[in-house]
């Protein structure tokens, strides 16, 4: 295991088979959740050590290879390589109530959603849970801006990766680390129904999102595959029983696209599948993608969709669009980036 995914208690286990006392493990964990780039700039541990765990476990802090900001909302977009040449995008977006990082949890996706940019071309591979806190820890840096609220909604499934990101989780919670509180964390699902029942029984009080994008199951199955195995009865069952152990509401995202999941009857089934789970629903104008025939609904669709399912009595926002001077859309970034490298 790198040394960075490691827990205290763990990076502690470990540096005493070494014959090291266990204050030094707190020095070295504190050093690395401050997002050092070199045991060299560990400047309270002895040089042997710094030499030992260099040879032992090498330190790779992520290269920025792309940054943009947006001039319309200074929301900034990082796309970092990661040691073993692969890129992810990260994305800085501020709010009155303070600044969010949204990472990836993994380099590509399996899920194959319709309208979105980071399926395609498929899974590489799942990150570790130190490239995840990294994408934190060096966003904050470069950027000079604190970060206080996370969201896991980037490229890739969080729960397709599940024992990687509970890592992650309890990493970037640390009282010895970020400390970022469990409340000021989201993690966005597609809706896979088991990750779902395990992810309730550790009553974490993070916030659930649900990817839903359409409200029956042959309208969420043109844009969305999982729901041919986790069709849209057995997803809100696993919400009601998420529900249940945690008392945390769940948020369901619905991209609004065009002549597809936004008519006046599409609102009124949504409203009647949702209804007595007090759910929230997050309305997304949809970003554009140049692979993707999927059109974004209009400003009065939406606002039409919204009012029939707040006068139903769901609760609905229309969330604010950022960056999209910038490559909005999760992957845009990393394709793009991809297909320039190919043309070399």
């Amino acid at each position: 295991m790198h040394l960075k995914s490691m827990t205290l208690p763990e990076m502690t286990d470990r540096l005493k088979q070494m014959g090291l006392p266990s204050f030094r493990a707190k020095q070295v964990y504190s050093w690395l959740h401050k997002g050092v780039r070199s045991y060299d700039e560990m400047t309270n541990i002895p040089q042997s050590l710094r030499q030992q765990l260099q040879q032992e476990y090498p330190l790779f802090a992520p290269k920025v290879v792309r940054k943009q900001e947006s001039k319309l909302d200074g929301t900034i977009k990082y796309l970092w390589q990661l040691a073993d040449g692969n890129c992810v995008e990260t994305v800085l977006m501020r709010y009155h109530y303070g600044n969010t990082v949204c990472i990836s949890t993994e380099v590509g996706c399996l899920m194959g959603c319709a309208f979105c940019a980071s399926t395609l071309g498929g899974l590489v591979r799942r990150l570790e849970p130190h490239e995840m806190l990294d994408q934190v820890l060096f966003t904050q840096i470069d950027s000079g801006l604190p970060v206080s609220h996370i969201v896991l909604m980037g490229i890739g499934e969080p729960l397709d990766n599940f024992d990687n990101v509970m890592r992650f989780l309890e990493l970037v919670n640390s009282e010895d680390g970020m400390n970022i509180s469990m409340r000021h964390i989201s993690l966005s699902t597609c809706g896979l129904v088991p990750k779902i029942d395990e992810l309730a029984k550790r009553k974490l009080q993070i916030s659930l999102a649900i990817s839903l994008h359409g409200p029956n199951n042959e309208k969420r199955s043109r844009v969305m595959p999982v729901n041919k195995a986790y069709p849209i009865e057995e997803l809100i069952a696993a919400c009601r029983r998420y529900y249940d152990a945690t008392g945390r509401r769940i948020h369901f995202e619905y991209a609004m696209i065009d002549g597809m999941n936004d008519s006046q009857e599409d609102a009124k089934e949504l409203l009647r599948l949702l209804k007595g789970l007090g759910a929230h629903v997050n309305l997304i104008p949809l970003n554009h993608v140049e692979e993707s025939p999927l059109k974004p609904s209009s400003k009065k669709a939406v606002a039409r969709f919204q009012q029939i399912l707040e006068s139903g009595g769901v609760t609905a926002t229309v969330r604010r669009t950022l960056g999209g001077d910038i490559d909005a859309s999760c992957g845009q970034l990393r394709r793009k980036h991809a297909k320039e490298i190919k043309q070399c």
